[in-house]
């Protein structure tokens, strides 16, 4: 069905008389067989077309020229449900979004005063339209920021409305009530409250540990020996290494979300990077002879964040060795881009249908602990220094990660 605005002049006659207030009471209905003036048709389609040349559109502002009923808009083409009502509080558009969020049927919608096509309620059970008031409130206000809303049922729904008028403190001439689904907000919850967990669960043990170990030493510090004192110190401090390294990344990954993570670029020789972290390794337990460094020389210049880049290579080397078998091979070449360095094993790889979830929050490719949100932070490091990141399967069968930093300078350097 196609649906009309009103014209300038119905629009006048149907607007509220002054000081009249919006109110939801019953409202005699059309006859069966009529509709408004500002309506036709069966309402199984409604369409709002673009205003002519020179007439107010519903930002109030003058169409551009040229615009007409052809260049106008079909409401059931927009993803978010769309209710319009007119001067008078009439619906004059309920699209097939908002019928499939509300399951109420646009053809008994249309027509009717909004408050009573779309009932709505704010989570203490108060009537939305009698506390908003759009027709019989203040004349300054343009409309109402995105909220929570309940539905008939209990149902919730994000709602927001813009109010159009005909001048800035003009009657209302017309209310946009825009509404979406609250599963996308849903699933950040859940993804916020997953995190929370997450990260309470991994700090537990290392605390109870701390805890455990001090409470010990000072209860019965002169019946242990030196030995058995520096053994339950290094575990302490080992503990406690780990609660920072998780606030770290509790940070990071709060800091990449939000988009503030900051790069403070330096020069930095990622292979002598590189080999620091293998030594470190071996310098843990780790063998030798399980580490290949492969370096293609000349290398350009790299600025980068060096305890950022640290913090990549430190979880990619890390991934291999606690999730990977055989040799860890790490190649660093130049690139047409900047550097590459590429980390790969010779274990089992990841799963063809699980590569594309590697770094999103919460991923494990094993049960071997830790907290799924290494990679994740990864990415969004390599992204931050305007480089990429990808992940496939390495030579040997394993898993091959490979992270391409660009020749960058600071900006300083560069004006």
């Amino acid at each position: 069905m196609t649906v009309g605005t009103n014209s300038s002049r119905g629009d006048a006659d149907a607007a509220p008389a002054a000081g009249e207030r919006f109110r939801a009471e019953p409202e005699s209905r059309p006859e069966s067989g009529s509709r408004p003036e500002s309506a036709s048709g069966s309402g199984a389609r409604t369409r709002l077309p673009a205003p002519a040349s020179g007439e107010p559109s519903a930002e109030g502002t003058a169409a551009p020229h040229g615009a007409g009923p052809e260049a106008g808009i079909d409401p059931d083409d927009l993803p978010d449900g769309l209710v319009v009502a007119d001067a008078a509080g009439r619906v004059i558009c309920f699209n097939r979004a908002a019928a499939r969020m509300t399951a109420i049927d646009p053809a008994g919608a249309l027509g009717t005063r909004i408050d009573r096509a779309l009932p709505l309620e704010d989570l203490e059970g108060r009537r939305w339209w009698a506390l908003t008031d759009p027709y019989g409130g203040l004349a300054t206000r343009r409309g109402q920021p995105e909220r929570n809303l309940l539905l008939p049922g209990g149902r919730e729904v994000l709602v927001s409305a813009r109010y159009v008028r005909t001048h800035p403190t003009g009657p209302l001439r017309r209310l946009v009530v825009t509404l979406r689904g609250t599963e996308a907000r849903r699933r950040t919850e859940r993804s916020h409250a997953e995190l929370i967990a997450t990260v309470a669960h991994e700090l537990r043990s290392p605390l109870t540990s701390v805890k455990g170990f001090t409470a010990t030493l000072l209860a019965k510090w002169e019946r242990f020996t030196d030995d058995q004192k520096r053994l339950m110190l290094e575990t302490v401090d080992a503990d406690a290494n780990r609660v920072t390294r998780l606030i770290t990344e509790l940070l990071d990954i709060s800091r990449i979300d939000s988009g503030r993570l900051e790069v403070r670029r330096q020069p930095i020789d990622v292979a002598t990077a590189v080999g620091r972290h293998v030594q470190a390794l071996t310098a843990n337990g780790q063998a030798p002879e399980r580490f290949l460094v492969s370096v293609s020389r000349p290398l350009p210049d790299l600025w980068a964040d060096p305890d950022k880049i640290d913090q990549i290579l430190g979880n990619l080397l890390e991934n291999a060795v606690r999730h990977g078998e055989g040799t860890v091979t790490i190649d660093v070449s130049p690139h047409e881009k900047g550097t590459a360095v590429t980390v790969s094993d010779e274990g089992p790889g990841i799963p063809e249908e699980s590569m594309g979830r590697v770094f999103t929050r919460f991923w494990r490719g094993s049960k071997r602990g830790g907290t799924g949100l290494g990679l994740y932070i990864v990415k969004g490091i390599v992204e931050a220094h305007g480089g990429t990141i990808t992940v496939g399967r390495g030579p040997g069968g394993g898993a091959e990660f490979r992270f391409i930093l660009p020749v960058s300078a600071p900006a300083y350097l560069t004006q």
